[in-house]
């Protein structure tokens, strides 16, 4: 047979994750064909107990006795077929004997099955329980002996008259197997010596005589009512068995016995018979034969009648219902089997795992008769039974478990570390997989206490963006152990190494609970029990007492070790209220002290009054306490009772509740869950009271209380978090809903994202449902969460929500500020974008003004958005001073402005630039470089344009020049075609003079075609003007406005023509366009 496949291709694969397909894909089912069963030997007798099992090969077969497997050995051995060999079985008593449960393990390579129990017994007989009785029976009468006797098996109860075998053929004599004889209408023949005779396989046993006396009946018999003399017996069976119901009655005349069941069912005549006159016998007895059965003898022809009633109850063995079904499911992912049983008493549930018992813990639980198997692991893969049993037997029923696993998942999570953070807070961290990270989609982290059984473990399943988790919410001075375990859309990885961290000590949760007695009118005796762990959140290391007169306000402390649970208190006044409280603490420090309690010391004069008994309370649940005493054995003064008395603490006293001398205990009901009570008590006599006994208690938490108790309260919902400035953030949330609980407190969380340090958590409290927090880190991601307090209940922590923090306002200004006078009105500014920024610059903001209007304080602005590093000024005035100052904007505000930079723009008469920084209130100047250093891009656009520009001038500037010379051409032709049409002022030909200044016309048509510009003339209606830029910074004009590089002449002068004005004015527009659009 072929062995199952545990690596699934993709496909199949994909479906078993969506559908978690029942069923075993390739199972050869592990089942047993022959189960051991219940057997009863004799001494030394062998005996085998058959276990055969059908599945893959090979099969490994192992006995238990007991749950305890067995070792094999000369008298004891296993068979080929599995079945198990008890030579000559001991049934001597301890562990020497082979009497017990077995039970046969079947193991092959998918896993294991265990059989049911089989019960191996020896045949025995006890001694007679019931004898007979000797009688004596009017002649007529009915007679009746009975005995019983216990035996296994059970033993055959038969009965001797004289010692002969009694004659059973007779209709009047009945004999049933319980060990009951009747004998009807006695006569003097049967009159002598009965017994009865027991006997099994084992041994046969007799039991006393009992003697038969008939006597004559009365001659005149009257009226008799009916009497049922051997009433039916309750009876408790098991399935199978037969059943006999006894009812022997009398009367006169003789009653009729009749049989009717008690919920007027029928009873089934199928199963049912009598036997004798009345004895009613069921036979293989089911669960629907259980019931009350009446027996009814009435007087035949009237109404007289009586009756007797019993019940029959059927034990049943355990039978399934549901049984569980095979599962095949990929790793991480839950499991679930469900299995019903029934039976009479109603069966346990357990589950087995490979033939072990599973316990509940951690991520495996048991609910009922459901086994949920959490974030399934390799470790998994197995055989699961369900077993049921009861006191009549047990019943298993197997169910298989594969896991498949993908075979590219990621590696398990590496370097798992826990730190401790607070008393109820651990940051795990660890480090992404080694292979196949990039394919995790989240991580899941587990916890569970790591002391004690049946821990609950705690799930929670985190971002594939983060490699640490805050576990909060965790008991005080505890140990906890962690794993990590990374998820991928088709499984999950293996778990992390499990990591052991504790929590912190905390204060004290609660005080001790103290009790005070007095054994004299001048001292009292304080004790208390130690805080249970729950409330004790670490070692207490020390007690403080604190008692004082209720009539002072001056307070005595006595601060004790942990390990003192008493304290005597002497030299106090008699008759005297005194008022007592304690504290513990750990070495976090104090807890809260208990309230006061008081307490009277006996009067001085009652010296004979009784003692203070020795006073212990209870909480029986959740609103009643048990109230326990004991008087002092040496105590001799006379009490003749005792009086309780008892209060919620800060209410009014009740009682007192008087007692008898002979009660020792009480219960004092009707009270409030979860409340602490004052108890006093003490024993008075006709003289005096005695000394009292004061003693606190706290009543439990009830669930089924619930209009005192409320539920853990649900998180707080709606949480938003909006950035109000670099280092604040608002957070609103919306309070749950609740019908008669009233919040106390949120506690708010913060951290930063990716978070590493744990000094870095930030928790507030706050009794309004929004809060500002500050001091928090600009430009940074944090996330929150809020849990609510109700009274001495937290809720779950609300779903995690992320924002950030707002940039600082650029704390530097920009850079490397310039100016630069381009035109004679026209500068251009030019800086860098602000050093150490944290986020992009939205805008600039440019000051400039000249000296007159700064020293009034006005200033011009300008704002260019934040990817500009220029601007233009333009419309300056001649013979001016300007100051310039440039400022940075993000989205969170501005920052500071540069230092002021002058630029000097002279007269007409004499111009020139004189550029200088200087920074007006510490006379601080810098020099900055005459050149311009342009981003790579703009630079890279202005060459491109040039370029282009220049290009279409230089092919406009050919096509000039060769029209130029067409036109030359056609002129000289018609020339010497048509002479005539030659303009002339005489007839005689031209002069070479003349000639040549007409040639000199026509070629000055091939000149520039761009005209001259004047100064203030501008096209960009941006501010632009026509500055030429170069790789070293701005070219200025001449004066002539001309453009020497088109010159031809040899004077510098530029010619301009007519002819192609307006294509080079356009191409001069073109240029100029360019260049204010890069400057810009």
């Amino acid at each position: 047979m072929a062995a199952c496949r545990r690596r699934l291709p993709h496909g199949v694969l994909y479906w078993v994750t969506l559908f978690s397909l029942p069923g075993i894909l390739c199972f050869s089912d592990l089942m047993f064909v022959k189960e051991p069963q219940d057997v009863i030997i004799l001494r030394r007798d062998s005996v085998v107990l058959d276990c055969l099992a059908n599945g893959e090969a090979p099969i490994t077969v192992t006995w238990m006795k007991n749950g305890v497997k067995i070792s094999e050995n000369e008298r004891i051995s296993t068979l080929h077929n599995g079945s198990l060999y008890i030579r000559e079985a001991e049934g001597r008593k301890g562990d020497q004997s082979d009497e017990g449960f077995y039970q046969c393990l079947a193991l092959n390579k998918f896993g294991a099955i265990l059989s049911q129990r089989a019960h191996l017994s020896f045949a025995s007989m006890s001694g007679f329980e019931e004898q007979p009785v000797s009688v004596q029976v009017q002649h007529g009468s009915v007679a009746r002996f009975s005995c019983k006797i216990t035996a296994n098996p059970p033993a055959v109860i038969t009965w001797e008259v004289n010692r002969t075998a009694l004659p059973l053929a007779m209709d009047r004599i009945t004999v049933l197997s319980k060990g009951v004889l009747q004998i009807y209408g006695v006569t003097k023949r049967d009159a002598g010596n009965y017994r009865c005779v027991a006997t099994s396989v084992s041994n046969r046993r007799k039991s006393t005589e009992a003697v038969l006396t008939v006597v004559p009946a009365k001659e005149k018999k009257y009226f008799q009512k009916p009497v049922i003399i051997a009433p039916p017996q309750n009876i408790t069976t098991s399935m199978h068995q037969s059943v006999t119901l006894e009812c022997v009655a009398t009367g006169n005349p003789k009653p009729i016995v009749s049989w009717s069941r008690r919920d007027h069912k029928p009873i089934d005549v199928f199963n049912t018979r009598v036997v004798g006159n009345g004895n009613l016998i069921i036979s293989d007895v089911k669960p629907h034969h259980s019931g009350v059965y009446i027996c009814r003898a009435t007087t035949p022809g009237t109404r007289n009648f009586t009756v007797a009633m019993t019940t029959v109850t059927v034990l049943a063995p355990p039978s399934f219902t549901e049984w569980p079904a095979s599962l095949t499911m990929p790793r991480a992912s839950t499991a679930r089997f469900v299995c019903q049983a029934e039976g009479n008493p109603v069966p346990k549930i357990s589950w087995l795992k490979n033939g072990q018992k599973i316990n509940s813990n951690g991520r495996i639980k048991m609910y009922n008769s459901k086994l949920v198997i959490s974030h399934i692991m390799p470790e998994d893969d197995a055989v699961y039974q369900c077993m049921a049993e009861n006191s009549q037997g047990s019943v298993l029923s197997r169910a298989r478990l594969i896991v498949v696993m993908y075979e590219h998942r990621p590696s398990a999570p590496r370097q798992l570390r826990a730190e401790t953070m607070s008393s109820s807070a651990i940051i795990l961290s660890w480090e992404r997989p080694l292979y196949n990270s990039e394919k995790i989609i989240a991580y899941s982290v587990h916890y569970m206490k790591a002391e004690g059984l049946n821990n609950e473990e705690y799930q929670v399943v985190i971002g594939n963006d983060t490699t640490h988790y805050i576990i909060d919410d965790l008991d005080p001075a505890s140990n906890f152990t962690f794993y990590v375990v990374a998820y991928m859309p088709m499984g999950a990885s293996q778990m992390s190494d499990h990591v052991t961290q504790s929590t912190l000590e905390d204060v004290p949760l609660r005080a001790p609970e103290i009790s005070l007695t007095s054994r004299s009118p001048t001292d009292v005796l304080i004790s208390w029990l130690p805080i249970s762990a729950k409330f004790r959140r670490g070692k207490i290391i020390h007690y403080r007492l604190s008692y004082r007169m209720s009539t002072e306000n001056t307070t005595h402390n006595v601060e004790l070790p942990g390990s003192t649970h008493e304290y005597f208190l002497e030299g106090l006044n008699s008759d005297t209220l005194y008022l007592v409280r304690i504290a513990a603490a750990t070495k976090v420090g104090w807890g809260e002290s208990s309230a006061w309690t008081s307490h009277r010391t006996p009067k001085s004069t009652s010296i004979r009054a009784p003692r203070s008994p020795e006073l212990r309370l209870d909480p029986l649940n959740c609103t009643t306490i048990t109230v326990r005493w004991q008087q002092d054995p040496d105590d001799t003064a006379t009490i003749q009772g005792y009086k309780l008395y008892y209060k919620e603490e800060g209410q009014q006293e009740s009682g007192p509740v008087l007692l008898d001398v002979k009660d020792f205990d009480y219960n004092i009901g009707g009270l409030d869950p979860r409340k602490k009570y004052h108890v006093r008590l003490l024993a008075y006599n006709n003289m005096d009271e005695g000394y009292q006994a004061d003693q606190t208690v706290s009543t439990p938490v009830c669930v089924s209380a619930p209009d005192h108790v409320n539920p853990p309260p649900p998180p707080p919902h709606h949480l938003y978090a909006k950035a109000n400035s670099s280092s604040s953030i608002y957070l609103h949330w919306g309070r749950p809903a609740f019908s008669s609980a009233k919040a106390i407190n949120y506690t708010v969380r913060c951290n930063p994202v990716g978070l590493q340090n744990a000094s870095l958590v930030l928790y507030l409290q706050t009794t309004e449902s929004h809060i500002l927090l500050q001091d928090l880190e600009a430009n940074k991601k944090y996330e929150f969460a809020v849990r609510l307090h109700v009274d001495l209940l937290s809720s779950p922590w609300s779903p995690v929500v992320y924002q950030s923090t707002l940039p600082d306002a650029p704390p530097r200004p920009p850079v490397g500020v310039k100016v630069t006078l381009i035109e004679e009105n026209t500068a251009l500014v030019s800086w860098k974008p602000p050093e150490e920024l944290d986020s992009a610059v939205t805008s600039y903001t440019i000051l400039y003004t000249s000296r007159k209007s700064w020293i009034a304080g006005e200033w011009q602005i300008m704002h260019r958005e934040g990817t500009m590093t220029m601007a233009l000024l333009e419309n300056l005035l001649p013979g001016n001073i300007y100051l310039v100052k440039i400022s940075a904007a993000n989205e969170a505000g501005e920052g500071p402005f540069s230092n002021v930079v002058e630029l000097v723009v002279e007269s007409k008469e004499n111009l020139r630039v004189v550029t200088r920084s200087k920074q007006l209130d510490s006379g601080h100047r810098e020099d900055y470089s005459s050149f311009y250093h342009l981003d790579q891009k703009s630079m890279t656009g202005i060459v491109v344009g040039v370029c282009i520009a220049l290009t279409c001038i230089l092919i406009c500037v050919l096509i000039l020049i060769y029209r130029s010379k067409a036109r030359k051409a056609s002129i000289a032709k018609t020339a010497q075609q048509e002479p005539h049409l030659l303009p002339h002022a005489t007839a005689s030909a031209p002069t070479d003079r003349q000639e040549r200044k007409a040639t000199d016309q026509v070629e000055g048509s091939t000149g520039p075609l761009i005209p001259s510009v004047e100064s203030n003339h501008f096209i960009d209606a941006k501010g632009g003007s026509n500055l030429v830029i170069n790789g070293y910074g701005p070219v200025k004009n001449n004066t002539k406005k001309s453009w020497p590089f088109f010159k031809h002449n040899k004077n510098g002068s530029v010619e301009q023509l007519s002819n192609g004005g307006s294509l080079t004015l356009a191409a001069h527009k073109q240029l100029r366009c360019i260049l204010a659009f890069f400057i810009m």
